[in-house]
């Protein structure tokens, strides 16, 4: 698998445009601009955690609300995380990390598998994060698990505070995904499955 693993994907419908370039092989660099605050937060989460770069625009109806922003957003960075990802070939496949944020403690597994599904466990308290709607949140991770192929478990363990709960879910994505994404020197031309494709 030749290095560095990056994807670019550029998405425009009725409603949003968004263009992202995904490194799977960076250093945790972020240029994110969505349009949505919270949400660019959440990605630069992920990319200091994960040791990704990546660079987002987008634009849409926010006139109207964030869900469709916030849900080609994940559609595309899903897109992008399948197109450097290729075959598979010589990652490790599983990950998973249990992140801690003061009172909130959220665990997740994942698992590179070609099957998209998302078991979500948050318990969110509030219906917003400053204007951020919290519903946003499955919502956003849906659209990344359908198209990246991947299956995804994500667990609240405690929590109290909103920002807390989902801050610690990107963090222990960041660490899982990282983790999973890892190319293992032992299987380097192999498909981790025992059917030869994923």
């Amino acid at each position: 698998m030749s290095l560095p693993r990056i994807a670019r994907v550029e998405r425009q419908t009725g409603e949003t445009k968004v263009a992202v370039i995904l490194n799977l092989d960076g250093t945790g660099k972020a240029e994110v601009a969505t349009g949505i605050p919270f949400l660019d937060h959440m990605l630069h989460q992920w990319c200091a955690h994960g040791l990704i770069d990546l660079h987002v625009t987008a634009t849409g109806d926010l006139h109207i609300d964030d869900h469709h922003t916030n849900e080609d957003v994940g559609i595309a960075l899903g897109q992008a995380i399948a197109q450097a990802l290729g075959d598979r070939k010589g990652i490790a496949r599983f990950g998973h990390f249990l992140a801690p944020l003061d009172e909130s403690l959220v665990q997740v597994a994942l698992d590179f598998s070609g099957r998209p599904y998302l078991a979500y466990g948050l318990a969110i308290p509030t219906a917003r994060v400053g204007t951020y709607d919290t519903q946003l949140v499955r919502e956003f991770w849906q659209a990344i698990v359908n198209h990246a192929q991947m299956t995804l478990h994500i667990q609240q363990l405690a929590g109290l505070n909103s920002h807390h709960i989902i801050e610690a879910n990107f963090k222990a994505f960041a660490r899982a995904f990282r983790m999973a994404i890892a190319l293992d020197p032992r299987r380097s031309h192999e498909i981790p499955s025992s059917k030869g494709v994923l």
